[in-house]
């Protein structure tokens, strides 16, 4: 396949892709609308191509594209699941698309009454008091949960600095708590994969303000003394935080809330329907125990009785909240897509979605626990993390088994993460995914073992079948470069 040209390389002096219609009203000098100082000299360096060239230039890069519309995503702790395209039908619709943020309440009642039954059904999933919409990441979720815990402590007198981390927690819980303000202090696992309450009972004391656990951890495996692990945190003063990118793996089978976490993030892009391949878009909405509602973000969505009606409003609610942390309501088309994606499969159906996510990572697993190491033993949850170091003492590394992965037409799973787990391939199929698919991932894996066993040169030399081939991995780092073609 030969590699698609730069749009600038197919540009024409003069070529335009369409001529607008006249605009109906009299001519008006830009001298007029925008002053000299903050008009260009020279017109900007835009390609000038015709439309079918646009079309077909984009069209061409969204096949080279790997997406969960094409083929399977097994990217671990992602949670690249399909969209059922019923979502982004009703996130469509004109009511929803082309509503304006600062509308009068009185004339987005549909919008403001779906934040708050979105709000209302994550704390049920979760088992938690109060639910905030409004971040708009599950970092920036993370980042709201633990300044909540940061105001509680403030405004207990107890202004405390530490956040216990396991080693099997999300990748970006440490910098969650450096940006708070926290200081990370790090928990090694066990040699099951789980928090050692003996190991975390040397850690705790008097300066610790919570646990950030992320359950099901990394690993993929849930923490079975849970309960435990959160009345000691308690016991020592502390508050537990879920990171609830895995959550998954819980719908309608175990809620945080009865575990005894005080604050738990949805990542509503992953646990709800819509992947964020390539930076974006997602959703962290928060939710908390009752003793912490009022910390969280404002304003939040709130139901009232106008003329014997329902009527939803933004309250600024919470004596003690830490503030507006995202402008208006968060990310809105996250938040109808979550919605409906709730609404359509009911409290049955988010069970089977657990269910399934689980079966399908087992099933997977025990596919190839013959040709890669295992280091942590089944069952898991929803994912798995496989180790290449069989492959390695052979002379390919992970990351070159990733590389190979591309010429089958195969998204490659995460590498090299979780770090406790040396050439590591984090592994998750999602609910979504066929037997058929889960099966031709597999033989194409075992297919890889086989030749890194035969002829490991074919594997570090992949891929070989893409439009690009082997990338400089520390060029763009180290030469980037924004500027437009002259």
């Amino acid at each position: 396949m030969d590699a698609e040209k730069n749009i600038f390389e197919l540009s024409k002096p003069g070529r335009v892709g369409q001529m607008p219609p006249a605009a109906g009203v009299p001519d008006v000098p830009l001298d007029n609308l925008i002053p000299p100082e903050f008009r260009r000299a020279n017109d900007a360096a835009l390609p000038e191509i015709s439309e079918p060239q646009l079309v077909r230039h984009y069209t061409r890069l969204s096949i080279y594209n790997h997406h969960v519309d094409k083929a399977m995503y097994p990217l671990g702790s992602c949670t690249m699941k399909y969209n059922p395209k019923i979502n982004d039908r009703l996130a469509s619709l004109p009511g929803f698309a082309l509503l304006h943020p600062e509308l009068p309440e009185k004339h987005c009642q549909g919008a403001l009454q779906l934040l708050y039954e979105l709000a209302c059904d994550l704390a049920e999933i979760a088992g938690m008091d109060e639910v905030s919409v409004q971040p708009v990441a599950g970092a920036q979720g993370e980042m709201v949960g633990l300044l909540i815990i940061r105001a509680y402590h403030r405004k207990n007198g107890q202004p405390r600095r530490n956040i216990i981390i396991p080693d099997s927690s999300h990748g970006t819980n440490p910098a969650s708590v450096a940006l708070t303000g926290f200081t990370a202090v790090p928990l090694k696992s066990g040699a099951d994969g789980l928090v050692d309450p003996a190991a975390l009972a040397k850690v705790l004391d008097g300066n610790t303000a919570g646990l950030m656990l992320t359950n099901p951890n990394t690993l993929g495996l849930f923490e079975t003394q849970i309960e435990k692990i959160t009345a000691m945190v308690h016991d020592a003063g502390g508050l537990v935080y879920m990171d609830g990118a895995n959550l998954n793996a819980m719908l309608g089978l175990v809620r945080p809330g009865d575990m005894g976490f005080d604050v738990v993030h949805f990542n509503l892009h992953k646990s709800f329907s819509t992947p964020h391949g390539g930076g974006g878009p997602g959703a962290g909405a928060v939710g908390v125990a009752r003793r912490l509602a009022g910390f969280l973000p404002t304003p939040r969505i709130a139901c009232a009785q106008l003329n014997g009606e329902k009527f939803y409003r933004r309250e600024d609610v919470g004596k003690y909240s830490i503030g507006r942390v995202q402008a208006f309501d968060g990310n809105f088309a996250i938040a109808v897509r979550a919605y409906a994606y709730i609404r359509t499969l009911g409290a049955d159906g988010l069970r089977r979605v657990a269910e399934n996510a689980i079966l399908n990572a087992n099933y997977l697993a025990s596919r190839l626990v013959g040709d890669y190491d295992l280091p942590y033993p089944l069952p898991c949850q929803h994912e798995f993390v496989l180790s290449a170091n069989r492959q390695k003492k052979l002379g390919v590394r992970a990351g070159e088994i990733a590389k190979r992965l591309l010429d089958f037409g195969v998204h490659a799973p995460t590498v090299y993460f979780p770090l406790i787990v040396p050439e590591a391939l984090m592994i998750e199929p999602t609910e979504t995914e066929s037997k058929e698919s889960l099966d031709r991932f597999a033989e194409i894996m075992i297919q890889i073992a086989r030749e890194v066993e035969t002829d490991p040169d074919l594997v570090n030399s992949a891929p070989h079948t893409t439009p690009y081939l082997r990338m400089d991995e520390a060029k763009a780092a180290r030469d980037l470069d924004l500027c437009q073609p002259a």
